[in-house]
């Protein structure tokens, strides 16, 4: 299992458009994936929870990744965290 924090930047927090590029992106890690959001824990491949966990722009989230290809799936979602999405 890894975990790192990251803020998120995108002007509107994770919304439709940007929680969509995520779940796509992340769908081929065959690991779990997981936001720990204040007192949440969103399972990340999941587009309905990922809108439903209302993530607002500055926001910091730990990313937890967790089986086989942990680190690759670590690397690519917190780069497009970090990138803003498409943002």
């Amino acid at each position: 299992m890894v975990s790192k924090v990251v803020k998120v930047v995108n002007p509107h927090g994770i919304h439709m458009r940007p929680a969509q590029i995520f779940v796509a992106a992340v769908q081929k890690y065959p690991c779990d994936i997981f936001f720990q959001y204040g007192n949440k824990r969103i399972n990340a491949k999941s587009l309905m929870n990922l809108m439903a966990a209302c993530i607002k722009c500055g926001s910091e989230l730990t990313v937890v990744c967790s089986g086989d290809q942990e680190e690759e799936a670590m690397a690519e979602a917190v780069a497009l965290i970090q990138s803003g999405l498409g943002e």
